[in-house]
């Protein structure tokens, strides 16, 4: 028992430590819109004329410095904060952003998830009822959701079955700006939640509804990674489909999950480019696997 009390006063010290090493830097995409990045998925921000429209917290420690950094941007109030999908770098703040003038917005699912994970929290004493419910979007929506501020249209769609079963993207029309949140990982290879309704195929027709919407000019946050543009997003595309196509090849020669695994060259041409994020190129061959033979 002394040890494990040991390694966990441990653990939240190396924890805390992390945290506090963590910079919250930021990206000037338009005079309205900007991209925060710290640890955990890509942060959103839009000044509107009144308002402040923001896309995604990530972890709960991190608000304040979150928080810091918005200010040096705007006084202006958070009335809308959008959870892209369900997974923690992207929800974890919920709890310190939630107030009285800020209301969370998510696609059903989220909620669904959210509700789902904390309720098992509350029951383990990992999470209080009120915090619990501070977790919680306050507004869903099935399909699709829109803003207006001033003369700017904002776009909350959602794609199906693609990084989650809740994901949305957020397009600023007349900034020409678009959040995929986790339907893109800028420069590296996906990570596809298959046990959260994630898919392979609904990923690249995730991008190929991102495709379009936007043109040569839009700016894309992606959930991980730098900003982006659309013929990235086409190249990375075709990197999606080459792969299914060779590992589909491969399930039809009846190989196994072992030695699709193992094979490398059937990623081989974008392991450097890609295969240097969370998702190394081994994992890459397994989740496409698994994702092509799910029943």
């Amino acid at each position: 028992m002394r040890y494990i009390l040991i390694f966990t006063l441990l653990f939240a010290t190396f924890v805390q430590s992390q945290e506090q090493e963590v910079v919250i830097s930021i990206d000037t995409l338009s005079q309205k819109v900007y991209m925060l990045t710290g640890r955990g998925g890509n942060i959103g921000i839009y000044i509107g004329e009144e308002k402040v429209f923001m896309i995604d917290d990530q972890f709960a420690p991190l608000s304040n410095k979150i928080k810091v950094a918005i200010k040096t941007l705007t006084n202006k109030p958070i009335t809308y904060l959008v959870n892209t999908h369900m997974h923690g770098d992207h929800t974890g703040g919920n709890v310190n952003f939630n107030t009285e003038t800020t209301t969370l917005v998510a696609q059903d699912n989220v909620r669904k998830r959210l509700m789902q994970k904390g309720l098992a929290n509350v029951k383990a004493n990992k999470l209080s009822q009120q915090d619990y419910e501070k977790t919680l979007p306050e507004i869903t929506y099935s399909e699709d959701l829109t803003f207006y501020d001033g003369d700017e249209t904002i776009m909350a769609f959602h794609v199906h079955n693609a990084h989650t079963d809740g994901d949305t993207m957020i397009y600023f029309v007349n900034e020409n700006i678009l959040h995929m949140g986790d339907t893109y990982f800028s420069g590296r290879y996906p990570y596809i939640d298959l046990n959260s309704g994630g898919s392979l195929n609904g990923y690249i027709a995730a991008h190929k509804k991102a495709l379009l919407v936007i043109d040569e000019n839009t700016k894309i946050i992606p959930g991980h990674g730098r900003p982006s543009k659309k013929s990235e997003l086409e190249t990375y595309v075709i990197m999606l489909e080459d792969i299914r196509a060779s590992i589909q090849q491969e399930i039809n020669g009846k190989k196994s999950l072992d030695q699709v695994k193992n094979n490398s060259g059937l990623t081989v041409k974008y392991d450097t480019t890609h295969g240097n994020g969370y998702i190394n190129p081994e994992k890459m061959r397994e989740q496409v696997y698994k994702s092509l033979t799910k029943k």
